[in-house]
């Protein structure tokens, strides 16, 4: 690309800190190193016209685990293991809403429910026998029980007939989120860069040189918050893992308030703007649910509806408006991965589909790096 003077002068020269990729972590982290280096020229690189990952393309679930996901969590994971992540994605949903406030994001603490399909009925009964050690072990952090006991008062059918509610759980416009993340990063100076796709880079010379598809420059410190993606800038133990979403019309006097879950959080739910908002189904083909194509597939979409109209609205007229999927980043390992790969060059990925919940803290985790 044949810049100017003035581009060559005011994006790409004297670059101190450049984040691939523009979602919740990349942004957190640009704001976060722009606090502590006021005077620093920050440049964010995204290759979609919008976020390409998961960060406008998710539910909007201010969540940080539902109790079945927690219980287990807790066959592969220690104990300690699992209390730090939940505390990390409490933190960081209390750090989202500090930062941009509760009315920039639409944050509504509604609640959140796990409803229990009948062929689950072990799961179902392991959690309600659980519950209590489940509350005692996030004590500490709540000072108070997280799940109760509710029935069914949704008209909910084909389920088993007790949920489990979660009065800390909360939801937000996504949109808006991203909005008020965006917004508030020009204010600061942070210069966004959309369609620009990096395809590798290379430490030369005390900095980074990054190829993009385009063109190429330097930078003194790479930040990469690429997430799903991140297997394509060599970063290991990073697995792609699409969701699959669909909403519908409009629905006249829709009663469902709150954020549901269904079978381990691998089917959720909620109300926006009076439709029904409902994802999931990667469990039906994990292998062919790695992948990085933002595509629906037939079967799960096919799931999706059937469940929406046998169980989630079994006697309301419904009509499917539109779908689309999201990139998440997952591995063996819940734990984020937020580390110094090489002199100058830092990751902050594998949020485990807990972006919201987790990636305020991880981009500023990630900014903190840098001494």
């Amino acid at each position: 690309m044949n810049f100017s003077y003035w581009e060559r002068k005011t994006w790409f020269s004297n670059v101190d800190f450049t984040i691939i990729g523009s979602g919740i972590v990349g942004l957190n982290c640009a704001l976060s190193l722009r606090n502590r280096f006021p005077k620093t020229k920050i440049l964010v690189l995204e290759k979609g016209i919008l976020p390409n990952g998961a960060s406008t393309k998710n539910a909007g679930f201010a969540c940080f685990g539902s109790i079945s996901e927690i219980l287990d969590d807790l066959k592969t994971h220690s104990e300690e293991t699992v209390l730090q992540l939940i505390e990390k994605r409490k933190t960081g949903l209390e750090l989202l809403r500090k930062n941009l406030s509760d009315e920039n994001i639409g944050y509504k603490n509604l609640g959140g429910y796990e409803l229990f399909v009948k062929k689950d009925e072990t799961l179902y009964e392991e959690c309600f026998q659980k519950k209590k050690r489940i509350n005692k072990l996030l004590q500490p952090f709540f000072n108070e029980e997280v799940f109760t006991e509710v029935p069914n008062q949704f008209g909910f059918q084909q389920l088993l007939p007790k949920l489990i509610f979660n009065k800390f759980e909360g939801q937000i416009d996504t949109g808006k989120m991203m909005s008020a993340l965006l917004k508030k990063a020009y204010s600061e100076g942070i210069f966004i860069l959309n369609q620009v796709a990096v395809e590798g880079f290379s430490e030369v010379g005390g900095n980074v040189e990054i190829f993009c598809d385009q063109f190429s420059f330097k930078t003194k410190k790479l930040f990469i918050t690429t997430n799903g993606f991140s297997k394509e800038l060599g970063i290991e133990n990073v697995k792609p893992a699409r969701a699959q979403v669909l909403i519908t019309k409009p629905i006249e006097n829709l009663h469902i308030k709150g954020t549901f879950h269904l079978e381990k959080g691998y089917y959720y739910f909620r109300n926006i703007d009076d439709r029904i908002l409902f994802g999931g189904g990667r469990n039906l083909d994990f292998k062919g649910e790695e992948t990085t194509k933002m595509e629906e597939t037939e079967p799960i979409q096919r799931e999706l509806k059937r469940i929406l109209r046998e169980s989630i609205l079994p006697e309301t007229e419904h009509e499917i408006d539109f779908a689309w999927s999201g990139i998440m980043g997952v591995g063996k390992q819940k734990e984020p991965i937020v580390k110094q790969l090489s002199e100058n060059v830092f990751c902050g990925v594998r949020l485990g589909g807990m972006g919201i919940a987790i990636g305020s803290f991880v981009g500023k985790e990630l900014a903190d790096l840098i001494e």
